[in-house]
């Protein structure tokens, strides 16, 4: 103890030691031995036989029954031997375990016996990895592969080993930043336009970039590697979490590493259930490792892993197509288990495998579509997947992947700059002449990136709709998949809340939107598109108040199932159009509609599918209103119209496409009774029977064929009496239905019956258009003589086309025989009913008024064909001599009062009541241009019965028939109502009036006007428009001159006043212009003496308006003057005055008075005097222009012409008169004024105050009162018969006539005085 704590010098002093020098030398020696010499040898060289006996041990064969624990034994003896390291023996161990890889088995249990601490491999293992880190070193891959199954066996710990591997982490995040920016550049560069030489050179230095580049030696990813390869996914995960997101899978080694394993745990599961029938394929044996993941054997397995290794290789898939494929393949047959899934727990437990599918297709099947190099098989593989989810959940898959993925990987930021490089390439050069070669480059284009594609082409299109055609013929070359992505991307592009649907001028609808319209009709006509999606988009912006996008459905329809809606059909098509289903395909539509067939079932199977058939019908007849009172309410009111035409027009086109392509038993199930339409689902009532019309008819054939099959007869007469019979069993629950429509009181005059009658036919039920069959099927003779003589038609196609043209010929020749036993058992049906239709409760002027609002105003505008039925019925009604209708009164109604039903129509709806005003002025030409005519169809009528009642007095009413004399006064009566009308709306400055005017009066051309001077008012008025509305509004220019050159063209077929109707007016000593108790009114008929009277009156405008033609100004100043003696100048009242007329004058102020003192309970009809006048007229009609006004208007114009037609008698006339003043027009009280205002006959003579006061006493009582008296006043006769010297002695308040004006959709009535003068009485 002491010698090891004291030191020498004291153990010397102390005789311990000897000599303490010594001890030192001692001390040294033994510290030396026991620090410093080593016992065992460390170094091959020191002990080589050692070490050459470890390296032979561990070199041996291990195939036999050499086992890891042997070995181990004589390891230990070896180093015991030859005293060797044991941690240089570790190293070896390391060095033969790297050379001979394979032998896992062996080495791992051997390491895993021989150490002890793990610390001490890892370091090991980590010097080795840096010896290999210079900078042109390269780690060998046995390396990793020993790392790995070390790893994988838990020998070593990852966070031990990842320190001593490069490069860094932070490394690893800027390469990652820049290759994001570098692929960000290179997309800018290809969007930037260069100069092609520019473009060369940046070629060429990437190209030399990519040779000098050799990527640096990635430890991390080499051990990330050869983990995969073991299927140790665990530590693989791990390092891959250290990365930034697909930084490791963009490396193609690892990648195909990560698809190898999932080869591997998916094997199990896709041989059982998802390899096609024929596949074979090639097994693939599992990993030996009982380390590794486990096979998936179902597809609940799948979630262990399978999902997460997926979304770690998200879009680097596409390495490996054939892995990309099984893929598919089990979510097509996991799609199939879950929709056959009945039992509601599995299907809970399924959901979330199915979340799992979606989120692969999203994360990792698309972004791998897209850097795939134009693999279309693979898309029609995904295609058959995808099929299987509802279009909502597509669609967000696509939107996903268009809007999102792409900019999410610096790989998939170049391959879309590349692909709208390439677009527009192919785009720049595509046209008509190279659609097939471009359709090829589009469609390579399209199966990897489809989405970026169709939206640049979308983008052109909405550009240049000239496009439209070559790119619907170039995308044959499509696949599946591509054909609905082109389907969401349309929908896409008609939603984008950045673009407006209105062009800048808030009138019309924007270009690129009509243009994708278009589109939409062409491309889901000619492919295999599902509609739904579309249809859907198109629903929803109905349920928002959005009507633009019926465009889209007026395309589709009209395109996919050949029926067109137009107004500007020609007479032939709209005579075929009231003709079968047949003669309608051949003649009716202005293109031939081919082959529509397989389009018009796609469309109807879309729409029954996802039950949008009816609400698309209820929203657009909703809609129609929303688009007036909530769409419309800053709107542009052109706009508003245009919106309405477009969703009126597309209602009746969809409504038309399911009456003729849904089954009876479809249309039935889908379509409510008209009650729940109108009262529950708030459907107007036109809108309701035209839904409803097509079923009516399906069900009373069906009815009929029922009753002929269950009684068997041939006679006709049986089988109209079964129509009859059926008729009545399908429409008696209609009857009761419609009751509930309206108020009480308006089945006092019309029986439901006859509103259901009226509402449930159509033309094809009224008559047969033989001319438009003979003319189709002469056509029809014509192909087949022109295919025999064609000489370079080859035989087999000759006899083709031959046989399609006589089928068709048959096809139409039975259509017609079918619909001629169809109208005669309807007509024997409505001769049956028409006795009950109409009752006498009220009226006949209350009657008509029901009918004309409730049935012919809102049909004669709900489409062309509407308004020649309409027409028809009315005439129909009148033939069938149907008891309590007026036809007389019926006519007058609807020619008298134009003004505010022309002003409330749409541009469209103008068309369709021009049409309706032509059919009639077509029967009432008919009948104006032969006595024989008219006596054979109207002169013993009923509808042609005259009864006026007089109220007060006598109380005594007469029958008799309107003869033809009277007719034809009548018929010019309307013609001026019609004119006075057109030049009202034509003056007013209002857009719509002259629009609706002009597009009315271009419709009724071939009827109106025939007489010469209302055609000459109308020409020059027509005229002043094109001068005024050059400049200003084109489309009204264009309207206007359109009118006023067809309107010269019919000028030869006008003729003079005098020959449209007999003006002769009886000789008597007072002046004809008064109807007063005399001898000159008891030799002929009053009626007729007053009728012409009040027309010569009523051509007072006329004349005036016929200042521009010279000749018959020179005539008429003749004429007058030749008459003056012995007649009154009605045209003007103004001419100069001489002393016979003076006399005259005198004469008839006098007997006026006395017919005043011998009546004194009677009013004159009008006043003389101008300020009277002005007051009448005030209350009456306020809108209208005042007469004086429109004289002096009319006086002007005459001066400007004064130079022209200079010393002419009748332009002094008109300069005189309004230098006459109120003076003189009081002394000269016999003269006639007329009022073009209220249109009105004035009387000549001057009215009192008194009785003023008294007349506008009793017109207020009847304006507000509803009284016997004003029901018999409101009476439905225009002229008188013949009852002696006191015919119009007792009526003593103006007639009420009920105008009508379209408000809101309804047409509203408007009670408003008329004189008696303005009825041409």
């Amino acid at each position: 103890m002491l010698k090891e704590r004291l030191d020498p010098e004291t153990l010397e002093s102390l005789g311990l030691i000897k000599q303490a020098q010594q001890f030192n030398q001692k001390i040294v020696k033994i510290k030396t031995k026991l620090f410093y010499k080593q016992q065992k040898f460390n170094l091959l060289r020191e002990e080589n036989e050692g070490y050459a006996k470890l390296i032979t041990e561990l070199g041996q064969d291990l195939s036999g029954n050499l086992t890891s624990h042997l070995v181990l034994e004589n390891i230990k003896s070896l180093i015991g031997c030859f005293n060797l390291d044991p941690n240089r023996v570790l190293d070896i161990i390391l060095e033969v375990y790297e050379c001979r890889s394979e032998h896992d088995e062996f080495f791992i249990p051997l390491i895993k016996s021989y150490m002890c601490e793990h610390q001490t491999l890892c370091h090991m293992l980590g010097f080795k990895f840096k010896f290999h880190q210079e900078p042109n070193g390269e780690t060998p891959s046995s390396l990793y592969h020993i790392a790995a199954a070390l790893l994988q066996h838990n020998l070593i710990a990852l966070e031990d080993l990842y320190v001593h591997l490069l490069p860094l982490d932070s490394s690893i995040v800027e390469e990652h930043k820049r290759e994001i920016l570098e692929a960000k550049q290179i997309a800018r560069k290809l969007t930037m336009v260069l100069v092609p030489s520019e473009k060369t050179e940046d070629k060429e230095k990437e190209k030399e970039e990519e040779k000098n580049e050799k990527p640096p030696d990635n430890q991390k990813l080499g051990l990330l590697e050869a983990l995969l390869r073991i299927g140790d996914w665990q530590h693989a995960q791990s390092i891959m979490d250290q990365m930034p997101a697909f930084y490791a899978t963009s490396h193609k080694a690892i990648a195909i590493a990560l698809c190898q394993l999932l080869h591997l745990i998916m094997e199990p599961l896709y041989r059982r259930a998802a390899v096609p029938k024929g596949a074979k394929g090639s097994l693939m044996m599992p990993l030996w490792s009982k380390q590794a993941l486990r096979p998936a054997e179902s597809f609940d397995d799948l979630s262990r892993g399978v999902f997460t290794m997926l979304c770690y290789l998200g879009p680097h898939l596409s390495h490996d197509p054939i892995l990309f494929a099984k893929i598919v393949r089990l979510g097509k047959s996991f799609m199939k288990e879950y929709q056959s899934e009945s039992r509601q727990d599995t299907k809970d437990r399924m959901d979330s495998l199915l979340s799992c599918f979606l989120s692969i297709a999203d994360q990792v099947l698309l972004p791998s579509l897209s850097l795939m190099e134009c693999n279309a098989c693979m898309s029609e593989e995904l295609w058959g997947f995808f099929k299987l989810f509802p279009y909502q959940h597509r669609y967000r898959l696509y939107g996903q992947w268009k809007n999102e993925t792409y900019g999410n990987h610096p790989l998939l930021v170049k391959i879309k700059a590349q692909t709208v490089d390439r677009a527009k390439y192919i785009m720049k050069r595509l046209t008509k002449e190279n659609v097939k070669p471009s359709g090829r480059q589009i469609g390579k284009l399209s199966h990897s990136n489809p989405t970026i594609l169709f939206d640049y082409i979308l983008s052109q299109i909405q550009w240049y709709d000239n496009l439209i055609t070559p790119v619907v013929d170039s995308l044959k070359y499509l696949t599946s998949l591509n054909y609905d992505v082109l389907a969401y991307c349309i929908i896409e592009a008609l939603a984008n809340p950045e673009k407006e649907k209105m062009k800048h001028d808030d009138t019309t609808i924007s270009s690129w939107l009509q243009s994708l319209a278009s589109l939409c009709g062409a491309v889901f006509r000619k492919y295999p598109i599902e509609l739904a999606g579309l249809l859907q988009y198109v629903t929803n912006q109905l349920k928002a108040g959005k009507s633009f996008d019926l465009l889209i459905l007026k395309e589709v329809v009209q395109k996919m199932a050949g029926i067109e809606i137009t107004d500007e059909m020609t007479v032939e098509q709209l005579e075929a159009m009231t003709g079968g289903e047949q003669l309608k395909a051949e003649g009716g539509y202005f293109g031939q509609i081919r082959n529509t067939k397989k389009s018009s079932q796609r469309l109807k199977d879309a729409l029954l599918d996802h039950e949008l058939a009816l609400p698309l019908c209820l929203l657009m007849a909703q809609q129609r209103n929303g688009v007036v009172f909530s769409e419309g309410g800053e709107k542009h009111l052109k706009l508003v119209g245009k919106l309405y035409d477009q969703c009126h027009d597309t209602l009746v086109q969809f409504g038309g496409f399911l009456a003729s392509n849904l089954s009876t038993e479809d249309y039935i199930k889908r379509v409510p009774s008209v009650d729940v339409l109108c009262n529950q689902l708030h459907t107007p009532h036109d809108a309701a029977f035209f839904l409803s019309r097509p079923m009516y008819a399906h069900q009373i054939l069906s009815k009929y064929d029922e009753l002929k099959k269950a009684e068997k007869g041939n006679r006709q007469q049986q089988k109209v009496h079964k129509y009859i019979a059926a008729c009545e069993q399908i429409m008696a629950p209609v009857h009761e239905a419609v009751v509930s429509l309206h108020l009480p009181k308006v089945w006092d005059d019309l029986r439901p019956q006859f509103y259901a009658t009226f509402w449930s036919l159509t033309m094809y039920d009224l008559a047969v258009p033989h001319n438009a069959y003979d003319r189709e099927v002469n056509k029809l003779k014509m192909q087949i003589k022109a295919i025999d003589e064609n000489t370079e038609m080859p035989l087999n196609k000759k006899k083709k086309e031959k046989e399609r043209c006589t089928a068709l010929q048959d096809k139409l020749q039975e259509e017609e025989k079918k619909q001629l036993e169809h109208v005669q058992r309807v007509l024997h049906r409505l001769k049956l009913e028409k006795d009950n239709w109409l009752l006498a409760k009220s009226t006949k002027n209350e009657t008509i008024t029901k009918f004309l609002q409730l049935c012919i105003f809102p049909r004669c505008v709900f489409s062309a064909i509407d308004a020649v039925y309409c027409a028809r019925f009315v005439e129909l009604v009148h033939q069938q001599k149907t008891p309590n209708f007026c036809t007389l009164l019926c006519y007058d109604r609807v020619f008298s009062d134009i003004i505010y039903t022309v002003a409330s129509c749409t541009e469209n709806e103008s068309r369709r009541y021009g049409r309706f005003l032509c059919c009639m002025l077509e029967t009432v030409t008919r009948w104006h241009s032969d006595r024989a005519v008219y006596e054979k169809e109207c002169g013993n009528y009923p509808g042609f019965l005259t009864i006026f009642r007089a109220s007060g007095f006598d109380g005594g009413n007469k029958a008799d028939q309107l003869d033809y004399e009277n007719f034809r006064h009548v018929a010019h009566k309307w013609h001026y109502k019609l004119t006075k009308a057109s030049v009202h709306c034509l003056e007013t400055g209002e857009y719509t009036h002259i629009r609706n005017i002009l597009i009315v009066l271009t419709k009724i051309l071939p009827w109106y006007p025939k007489v010469l001077n209302l055609g000459q008012a109308l020409e020059c008025r027509v005229h002043k428009i094109c001068q005024e509305e050059k400049e200003k509004r084109p489309d009204l220019y264009a309207l206007a001159m359109g009118y006023s050159g067809q309107l010269k063209g019919r000028k030869v077929h006008m003729v003079p006043e005098n020959e449209f109707h007999h003006k002769e007016q009886p000789v008597r000593s007072a002046t004809p212009g008064t109807l007063q108790n005399g001898p000159g009114n008891t030799g002929k008929p009053a009626v007729t003496a007053a009728a012409s009277t009040g027309k010569a009156e009523e051509g007072a405008v006329e004349d005036s308006d016929k200042s521009k033609d010279k000749s018959q100004a020179v005539q008429k100043t003749a004429s007058k003057n030749s008459t003056a003696a012995n007649k009154v100048n009605n045209s003007n009242g103004s001419s100069t005055p001489n002393s016979k007329e003076k006399e005259d004058k005198e004469k008839t102020t006098k007997e006026k008075k006395e017919k005043k003192d011998k009546n004194p309970g009677s009013t004159p009809e009008a006043k003389a005097g101008g300020k009277d006048k002005q007051k009448e007229e005030k209350p009456t009609d306020s809108k209208e222009k005042t007469p004086k006004a429109d004289k002096d208007k009319r006086k002007d114009d005459k001066k400007e012409e004064k130079s022209k037609i200079d010393g002419k008698s009748a332009e002094k006339e008109w300069s005189k008169e309004r230098d006459v003043s109120n003076d003189s027009k009081t002394k000269e009280g016999s003269k006639v004024e007329k009022s073009a205002g209220a249109g009105s006959m004035k009387s000549l003579v001057p009215r009192s105050e008194g009785v003023e006061s008294e007349r506008e006493q009793k017109r207020r009582k009847l304006d507000t009162h509803s009284s016997p008296s004003h029901s018999s006043l409101c009476t439905s006769f225009l002229l008188s018969p013949p009852v002696g010297d006191h015919v119009f002695s007792k009526p003593s308040s103006s007639l009420c006539v009920t105008r009508w004006s379209l408000r809101g959709g309804l047409w509203s009535p408007a009670v408003v005085g008329e004189q008696w003068g303005e009825f041409g009485i």
